[in-house]
């Protein structure tokens, strides 16, 4: 869907939206379109008692006196306090009524309207950036859909006075690229997005200024990653592990790291999970994806930072030639590890990939992010993504960067008794816990492969890479979580 902004009248044709809030604030296009309806916006408020609640919608459709298809009332709720995710819901929720209809334009009116504490052009942007990240679909698929069913909306114009709106709009957009990269990949089926279908995604980033560098089975066997390796040993599929440079900062600077979980299909090996859902598994590879939309989004807009984005590709299947549970393996680090369950996979790909990050790139922080643990989702529902760290400096950081972006975090305890828990009988631990505080254990896990004095968090998003329902600036399916939440966080504290 294309976005533009404009400062002309309104067109005479096509869906006007207008934003009303709860204390009377509207653009001033409500009092125009109002007069040449002879009061029909205000007849239908009163008759429908619309109270301007926070997405609720009134619409009048062909209404006399004009040759608009229909005009959009939608509720943006309590000026105070007003922000920006409020603003990016608006432009969201009219997204979605706008796509529901048949019209091809639409404008979404915002002259003469204003908010404390948010300026003009990033109230407009905000807006237009929301209805554009609601208007994602993953249709590439569908080769019979009736004609009906797919929207026709082409294009949104943002009408407003804010000269700058297209700038600003222009910066939120490369992160949104990012985030649509990332939705597209956790969509994308598993005999489609594999490890080295996924690397040659990672090697496209390469056009906008990013290094890509991908080692194979060969490669990695020589550094000893027992770890990563035996998770796909039962697959025809060969594994990756990807590194993705973004160096624009100041030269020779420690760069902050991502390090994502990449699993493209996990069955469970031979711990196999169970039939119903098993679908799902296409996007155990969400952290990867993650780290895959953030490096776009970072590179994209140019970030003055240097950055590095590690995913490690595998594919979890049960074969002849698969890890058993109770086998040891030999991490990169030297470590070994008894794998008790072969369905607790994440955390062995993780392991090597941390490790030969923090090797190559000596980096002065480190973030992973997986779909680690059916356990968090338990414990925080699909609101929030898991965080662990022992590090309250990047702890606040990130809780900060998830409030501002949306991609909202809650921490969680790791402590040494999530430690012992992985005490192994025979080896220097084991792959899981037990069943109490899964989550804390498989943190604890990846914690013995961060060294001495590196500042290290894991968000494990398990319940966030993807929406079982529709929200105000995504559709159900793959949400893209964590793409603007890394970009916030280099923003806020990497950037000069």
């Amino acid at each position: 869907m294309q976005i533009a902004f404009s400062t002309a009248a309104l067109p005479k044709t096509g869906a006007i939206v207008i934003p009303v809030f709860e204390d009377g604030g509207k653009p001033k296009a409500y009092d125009d379109l109002d007069k040449a309806t002879d009061g029909a916006l205000a007849r239908a408020e009163k008759s429908l008692a619309f109270k301007a609640k926070k997405g609720k919608i009134l619409e009048v459709v062909a209404p006399a006196g004009i040759g608009n298809s229909r005009i959009i009332l939608i509720g943006a709720g309590a000026s105070k306090g007003f922000s920006p995710l409020d603003a990016e819901a608006l432009g969201g929720n009219a997204a979605a009524r706008l796509l529901s209809g048949r019209d091809k334009n639409a404008v979404i009116a915002l002259t003469g309207l204003t908010v404390k504490k948010l300026a003009n052009d990033e109230f407009a942007a905000r807006v237009a950036i929301g209805a554009k990240m609601k208007s994602y679909r993953f249709d590439k698929y569908r080769t019979k859909e009736e004609k009906d069913d797919k929207p026709m909306l082409a294009k949104v114009t943002v009408q407003t006075a804010a000269a700058k709106a297209k700038e600003t709009f222009a910066a939120y957009d490369a992160v949104n690229d990012g985030v649509f990269l990332t939705r597209n990949l956790v969509s994308e089926p598993a005999n489609i997005l594999y490890p080295d279908s996924f690397a040659k995604q990672c090697q496209a980033l390469s056009k906008l200024g990013v290094k890509v560098k991908v080692l194979g089975e060969a490669e990695m066997k020589k550094l000893g990653m027992g770890s990563l390796l035996g998770v796909g040993e039962g697959s025809a599929r060969e594994s990756k592990l990807v590194a993705m440079e973004w160096l624009g900062g100041k030269k020779g600077e420690a760069p902050v790291a991502f390090v994502g979980k990449g699993v493209t299909f996990d069955t469970g090996g031979i711990s196999l999970k169970p039939a119903p859902n098993m679908e799902d598994m296409k996007w155990d590879m969400g952290g990867a994806g993650a780290v895959t939309g953030a490096m776009a989004a970072i590179a994209g807009r140019k970030a003055k930072a240097n950055v590095i984005g590690v995913v490690g590709l595998v594919e979890n299947m049960p074969d002849g030639k698969a890890q058993r549970p109770g086998d040891v393996v030999k991490s990169m680090s030297g470590q070994t590890i008894e794998v008790l369950n072969t369905d607790a996979e994440g955390r062995l790909v993780l392991a090597d990939a941390l490790w030969w990050t923090q090797e190559t790139y000596k980096p002065k922080a480190v973030i992973d992010l997986a779909t680690l643990t059916g356990a968090i989702i338990i414990a925080l529902a699909h609101e929030f993504a898991g965080m662990f760290t022992k590090d309250d400096k990047l702890a606040k950081q990130l809780d900060a960067a998830g409030e501002t972006s949306g991609d909202k975090l809650w921490r969680m305890p790791l402590t040494q008794a999530h430690d012992e828990m992985i005490k192994s009988e025979i080896a220097d631990m084991q792959n899981i816990g037990g069943k109490g505080a899964g989550s804390s254990s498989a943190a604890a896990f990846l914690g013995r492969f961060i060294k001495d004095g590196v500042s290290w968090a894991h968000l494990d998003i398990a319940g966030m890479a993807w929406n079982q329902k529709d929200k105000p600036t995504c559709p159900k399916g793959g949400s893209g979580f964590g793409v603007r939440l890394l970009d916030e966080y280099v923003r806020a504290n990497h950037e000069g």
